[in-house]
C-alpha cells in the first residue's frame, strides 16, 4: 500500500464529515487534504487509543521528531511520506504541525478548563490550526480568509464539545468551562453520572449559541472571491451546523446518546453546498475578465 492509499483508507474508515467535503476537490488538493486529515487522525488516535498516558506521551514525542524528519525530507511514516510533496507544493509551515501535536498533548495533561479563555487555546490548537493549513491547500486571494478559517475551526471544535459531552466524560475530560458550570448550577458529577437536569440543558443551549456565533463570525469574514476555493470548509460547516441543529431539536440529550447525521444526509448537504458555491466561481471569473478588459 502506497502512502496516498494509506491516507485515503484512514480517512474513509473514520466516517468523518470531513471525508464528504473532500469529494468535491481537484485531485491534487484532495490528496493534500486527505494526507493532512490522516496526520490529524494519527496523532489524535495516540491520545484517544494510546492507553497509558506515559506511553501516549512517548508516542507524541515520536510524532514531534517525525515532523522534523518530514521537513528535512526524511519522513518514515506513510502519512508523513504522503505529506512530503504537500508541504512543498502548498508551502505549509512546520510550526503549525507541531501546534496540532501541542493540542493533543493538552488532552493528556489537562482534563478541565477554568474558563472559555483557557478552552479557546485548546480549540485553536486542536481545530483552528488545521483550518489554517487547510486554507493554504484550498487557496485564497484575500487574507481575511485566514480569519474565517480560524473562527470556523473554533466553531467546529465547540460543536464537537457539545456533541461529545458524555463520550469525553468517559475519558474523564470535561471541556465545558468550569466557571460556566458554576454559573448554571451544574456539577461535574452530573455529567460524569449522566444526570440531565434543566440546568444542564440550559448550559448546553448556551454552548450551542456560542458555537453558532462563531459560525456566523467566520462566514462574515470570508470574502466572496474566496468562497468557491474554500468550498470544502463550507461543506463541512453545513454538516456540522446541521448536527448542532439536530442536537438542539433533540433537546440536548447528549448524555443519553450521540447525535450524528446519516451518510446520505451528509452527502446531500455536501452536494447542495458545493452547487451553491459554484455561482461564486462564475462571479469571480466574470470580475477577472472585467479587470483584464479595463486594464
Amino acid at each position: 500500500m502506497n502512502p496516498d492509499q494509506y491516507c485515503q483508507d484512514k480517512a474513509a474508515r473514520s466516517g468523518s464529515s470531513f471525508y464528504y467535503s473532500f469529494l468535491f476537490l481537484p485531485a491534487n488538493q484532495r490528496r493534500a487534504i486527505t494526507a493532512l486529515y490522516a496526520f490529524c487522525r494519527e496523532v489524535d488516535d495516540v491520545v484517544d487509543r494510546g492507553g497509558e498516558p506515559t506511553i501516549a506521551a512517548v508516542k507524541l514525542n515520536w510524532w514531534r521528531d517525525e515532523v522534523g524528519r518530514l521537513f528535512t525530507g526524511e519522513a518514515q511514516h506513510p502519512v508523513t511520506r504522503a505529506l512530503t510533496p504537500v508541504i512543498k507544493e502548498f508551502d505549509l509551515p512546520q510550526e503549525q504541525f507541531l501546534e496540532i501535536i501541542d493540542g493533543m498533548e493538552m488532552d493528556l495533561e489537562q482534563h478541565r478548563y477554568a474558563s472559555f479563555k483557557d478552552l479557546a487555546l485548546y480549540c485553536y490548537r486542536a481545530a483552528s490550526v488545521v483550518g489554517l493549513l487547510a486554507a493554504e491547500i484550498f487557496g485564497y486571494r484575500d487574507r481575511h480568509t485566514l480569519k474565517y478559517a480560524h473562527d470556523l475551526g473554533i466553531a467546529f471544535q465547540l460543536t464537537n464539545i457539545v456533541r461529545d459531552v458524555y463520550e469525553d466524560a468517559q475519558r474523564n475530560r470535561i471541556y465545558l468551562p468550569l466557571d460556566e458550570l458554576q454559573q448554571y448550577g451544574v456539577q461535574e458529577t452530573d455529567i460524569l453520572n449522566k444526570k440531565e437536569t434543566p440546568a444542564f440543558h440550559d448550559l448546553m443551549r448556551f454552548q450551542a449559541e456560542r458555537a453558532k456565533r462563531y459560525y456566523e463570525q467566520a462566514f462574515s469574514q470570508l470574502p466572496d472571491e474566496d468562497r468557491y476555493s474554500q468550498r470544502c470548509g463550507l461543506i463541512m460547516a453545513a454538516i456540522y451546523r446541521a448536527t448542532l441543529e439536530e442536537i438542539e431539536r433533540d433537546g440536548f440529550h447528549v448524555l443519553q446518546h450521540r447525535i450524528s447525521l446519516t451518510p446520505l444526509r451528509k452527502l446531500w448537504l455536501a452536494s447542495k453546498t458545493a452547487l451553491r458555491t459554484r455561482r461564486y466561481k462564475r462571479r469571480t471569473a466574470s470580475l477577472q475578465c472585467c479587470l483584464l478588459y479595463t486594464s
